[in-house]
């Protein structure tokens, strides 16, 4: 089967679509590709805590030097420089005016600002602690309200390029274009034909490529493999963000304890009760996270213990009640057997942010011509070695404008006979049933991999012995995939070998730590090693 549209876009988080429900304004025929079988299953649902907005008291000025201290001045300054023009001020002119999401209020009505880790003021708008799903589902429904058409579980499996696909020679000494992609129906086992002049990759992060996360199960690193497939360029992929407090729980796993919680006054202790975030950092509890996430691992390693503690209970002086204030993190906790309001919540650090990725430019352009990325599967460069907490749903949605902008401006419509000879799929002669097990056994490999030799402390050896052990994996699963029956299971495999490769061959070049890239080396040693 053979689609023609004007523009796709792969992914369904805020960034993807952002960038769908302005183009679908313009008039453009868009859809929005998800591999899941729920549109709303992305990392934006999940997220917590709230989004940068403007207010008055900041400044740009401010909000620059948040992020580049945040990033360890490891930023690309255009970047900063368009977020904080273009990004306080639209989520009022779209998420609040627009899409008409409201933020929580204060008991006065007014706008209510929280704090997290590295801000200088109280700059976040918040929906209690369910910020992402609000926006999520609230995007959702104003982009079905406008027309915008979704494939829900369709997995994307190649880009599609003029010089390796087209079987007209002449596109070999053209430069190379992306003009669509291939994609499996996740139902029916078939794999389609989607051709686009306009491609958007807004497939979120690498999560689940590690042991701990707080990302959803979908978050394997897709887009990233893909565009490195096809010839883009990835850049910062050694900057791996750890949150430093996701719940420590037998029944539930990847579940975020938002860092507005220490920004309401929680503070961070080990099994003595003991608070040691002064130990490594001036500003304690609320340090950035990279700071905090090796404060924690380090404690947990000296002290022997798989967790460490965060305790709200005595310390929130909200006017909002804490179980209201929190309603998704204490509703979570009530279920596993833990009250916030009289007990402090177990953690550990778990993979949460991708600050590299496929790099882009100020409108989300790839090195590739007509292929765009946006949100966490792209690298802007806005944060730099670390990116400071609630800005990644602002970037995802400031540069999801931006590249529907671009695509906008370049006033194209599809021609159909612009691709006759671009072949449909072509199977493999032979293929072969293989047993989810498998799938899920070397995923488990790759995720132990990562966690162990590429996380939150890394030292040349272990990175050494992680390319060493991904070169074996990935030797079996590119065998894998090209003999067995395609599906999500091993395409998901393959992007996680691909994407996990590229992180550590990142970080293997990187001899610096830097952020939240932190190298183990002799004499190198945490600021709290010699007063623990």
């Amino acid at each position: 089967m053979r689609h023609y549209y004007d523009a796709i876009v792969i992914g369904t988080g805020i960034s993807g679509l952002t960038c769908a429900i302005h183009l679908k304004k313009a008039g453009l025929d868009v859809i929005v590709m998800t591999k899941n079988s729920k549109i709303n299953d992305c990392n934006t649902y999940y997220a917590q805590g709230g989004i940068v907005a403007a207010r008055d008291g900041d400044s740009p000025h401010m909000l620059r030097e948040d992020i580049l201290n945040a990033g360890s001045s490891y930023n690309r300054m255009d970047a900063v420089e368009y977020l904080i023009q273009h990004g306080p001020g639209m989520v009022f002119d779209f998420l609040v005016n627009d899409v008409g999401i409201q933020f929580s209020t204060d008991e006065d009505g007014r706008i209510d600002y929280t704090e997290e880790a590295a801000h200088s003021i109280r700059r976040i708008v918040h929906f209690e602690d369910h910020t992402g799903d609000k926006i999520e589902d609230s995007l959702i429904e104003y982009a079905r309200s406008i027309g915008v058409q979704f494939f829900v579980d369709y997995t994307a499996v190649d880009l599609i390029t003029n010089n390796h696909h087209s079987r007209n020679t002449q596109e070999l000494y053209k430069e190379r274009e992306v003009m669509g992609l291939y994609a499996i129906n996740n139902i029916r086992g078939e794999v389609e034909t989607f051709f686009s002049m306009n491609i958007v990759l807004a497939t979120g992060g690498i999560g689940n490529l590690y042991y701990h996360t707080t990302n959803p199960v979908s978050a394997t690193g897709d887009g990233i493999s893909m565009a490195h497939r096809a010839g883009a360029h990835i850049i910062n992929a050694e900057f791996v963000q750890f949150h430093p407090t996701s719940l420590f729980h037998r029944d539930i796993k990847r579940f975020l304890i938002s860092e507005s919680l220490r920004g309401e006054g929680a503070r961070i202790k080990d099994h003595d009760g003991t608070e040691f975030m002064s130990l490594y950092s001036e500003m304690g509890d609320l340090a950035p996270r990279d700071v905090v996430a090796r404060a924690v691992f380090d404690r947990m390693a000296k002290t022997g213990k798989e967790y460490m503690l965060l305790d709200i209970a005595g310390y929130y002086n909200g006017s909002v009640p804490l179980e209201k204030r929190f309603s998704k993190i204490y509703s979570t906790c009530i279920k596993g057997g833990l009250d916030i309001t009289k007990e402090p919540i177990p953690i550990v650090p778990a993979a949460h942010f991708f600050c590299g990725g496929i790099k882009v430019d100020i409108r989300g352009r790839t090195s590739l011509q007509n292929l765009y990325a946006v949100g966490e599967t792209s690298c802007t460069g806005l944060h730099g070695a670390n990116r400071l907490a609630s800005t990644s749903l602002l970037e995802g949605m400031v540069w999801g404008r931006a590249s529907a902008d671009d695509i906008i401006a370049k006033k194209y419509r599809i021609n159909p006979e612009r691709f006759n000879s671009i072949p449909d799929w072509e199977k493999p002669q032979y293929t072969e049933e293989f047993d989810p097990l498998l799938i899920d056994q070397d995923m488990k490999a790759i995720q132990l991999t990562m966690w162990n030799y590429a996380g939150i402390i890394r030292t040349e050896k272990g990175l050494t012995r992680a390319e060493a052990d991904l070169d074996y994996y990935s030797h079996r699963i590119m065998k894998f995939y090209k003999e067995a029956k395609l599906n999500k299971g091993i395409i998901e495999l393959r992007n996680a070998v691909v994407s996990s490769s590229l992180i550590v061959a990142a970080a293997l070049r990187n001899t610096s730590s830097v952020g939240c890239h932190y190298i183990e080396k002799k004499g190198n040693t945490l600021p709290g090693d010699h007063k623990a």
